[in-house]
């Protein structure tokens, strides 16, 4: 080991949400051996990964990549961002290289610059299925060729081992693909002999910045790694780092408080205490990290058609008395309709859902008041179809006669339904579904992804 501690900074939750310049000062002002910053992740569906599309603008990346890499610059220690361009496809990293590049040149900036990109060749992965090189994570969706090949897009998500590399081919600023969050902060320790159960669990504590804070908003946070354990505190000072907020971190994007996984292993909490240091800062000790066979999870994204939806409200209190039904009736005549103008097949090639916001939209089956009625109740009609000029189609006979569907407590045309938009047909474009929930066995921690690495200035 070549230190007694090692000490990093997560300047926020992900690239894009924002910081405080006041607690970044303080950030540099302790002098962290590590700047590490989340970029990506897949909760906010597949669209990201399946179209290619970063989910933050440019202009908020610009903006926090900019004070980054500036601080990286005062400092002279690693900058490392991981799942570049959201879901850490290829075009993500050359996308936040581009970004590098561009606030390199004008601030006037001089470092050497890692890529790691972690997307995969379909066919590679198809012959990994083939070879018994892929299993299948709990309640992953069944698999074959076709939808592997079928996939835009799928990446591995990498663990430490590849930012490493790029570490020892002694690059200041290291752009990832697809990564675990905690490898951006494990790496570093890792590298420079520190035990496995405190990294690692540091790296889980502070991978989302201030959320594991007492103030969970888009900010940073400092800890420190030791032999036994480690320290961790807010950047902003009208915070604090609890043993309670501290500890219910593990409970985030996790099926088990206690046992997390990571490409080499799963870190193991049940015996970790925790000890308040101060009114802002809490130490944490006796996490283990038990090795085990290296695998690497894949995401994959396919095109599920073209969506158009509408939004409409009903206030009328006999139709909100006979909601399902007045639904459901409406339904038979769109699949009547949609068979006589498109020859399509409603529930098998185009899809209709109605979501009633206000009653059950949110939990469906599982909402345990299901049959309390409120005043008011907002209609998402959600078409999904082969080819948008076939979602628009549908949508609109859907809402034109939706509009005027009748009710056995009026007599006459009635106008059911308010739609807040003219028109009221809103183009979503391309929805994509997530058809991989697998992990890889591979060669090597770094046989699955490609480096590059170049002198910026």
């Amino acid at each position: 080991m070549t230190a007694a501690r090692i000490s990093l900074i997560s300047p926020t939750g992900a690239l894009g949400m924002g910081f405080l310049d006041q607690s970044l000062e303080r950030g540099i002002s302790l002098k962290p051996d590590v700047i590490a910053c989340d970029a990506g992740s897949t909760d906010s569906g597949p669209f990201y990964l399946g179209s290619a599309t970063p989910k933050m603008s440019r202009r908020a990346i610009l903006q926090d990549l900019r004070r980054l890499l500036l601080a990286r610059d005062q400092l002279n220690v690693p900058l490392i961002i991981g799942s570049c361009g959201t879901s850490g496809v290829d075009s993500g990293v050359d996308w936040m290289r581009e970004l590098t590049l561009e606030i390199a040149y004008q601030e006037g900036l001089r470092f050497k610059l890692g890529r790691v990109y972690s997307e995969q060749n379909t066919e590679e992965v198809v012959e990994s299925l083939r070879s018994g090189k892929l299993e299948a994570l709990p309640g992953a969706p069944e698999i074959n060729a076709q939808i592997i090949q079928n996939c835009s897009h799928i990446v591995a998500m990498m663990g430490h081992e590849p930012i490493v590399q790029m570490l020892e081919q002694d690059c200041d600023v290291i752009l990832c693909g697809r990564a675990s969050d905690t490898a951006l902060f494990a790496a570093v320790p890792l590298m420079q002999g520190f035990p496995h159960g405190p990294v690692w669990h540091c790296a889980k504590t502070i991978e989302c910045g201030a959320i594991c804070s007492t103030l969970t908003r888009a900010d940073g946070v400092f800890a420190e790694i030791d032999s036994y354990g480690f320290t961790v505190e807010p950047l902003a000072t009208e915070a604090s780092c609890t043993p309670l907020s501290l500890a219910s971190h593990t409970l985030y994007e996790n099926a088990d408080p206690y046992l997390i996984r990571e490409p080499s292993g799963t870190l193991d909490t049940k015996n970790a205490r925790y000890q308040t240091l101060s009114e802002r800062k809490t130490r944490v000790e006796g996490s283990v990290f038990r090795p085990e066979s290296y695998t690497l999870k894949l995401e994959g994204a396919t095109c599920a058609g073209y969506q158009t939806v509408a939004i409409g409200g009903v206030r009328d209190p006999y139709i909100l008395a006979r909601i399902d039904s007045w639904l459901a009736e409406m339904r038979v005549f769109f699949k009547e309709r949609l068979k006589e103008l498109t020859g399509k097949i409603l529930d098998q090639e185009v899809k209709l859902d109605i979501s009633q916001y206000g009653r059950n939209a949110v939990m469906g089956v599982l909402e345990p008041v299901a049959d309390e009625m409120p005043h008011e109740i907002g209609l998402l009609f959600t078409v999904t179809a082969p080819d948008q000029n076939l979602a628009n189609d549908v949508a609109r006979f859907i809402t034109h006669t939706a509009s005027h569907w009748p009710i056995p407590a009026w007599e006459g045309f009635i106008s059911g339904i308010a739609f807040p938009f003219s028109p009221p047909e809103i183009n979503r474009g391309p929805v994509y579904r997530f058809t991989l929930n697998h992990v890889l066995i591979p060669a090597s921690p770094l046989s699955a992804f490609r480096f590059e690495q170049e002198d910026i200035g």
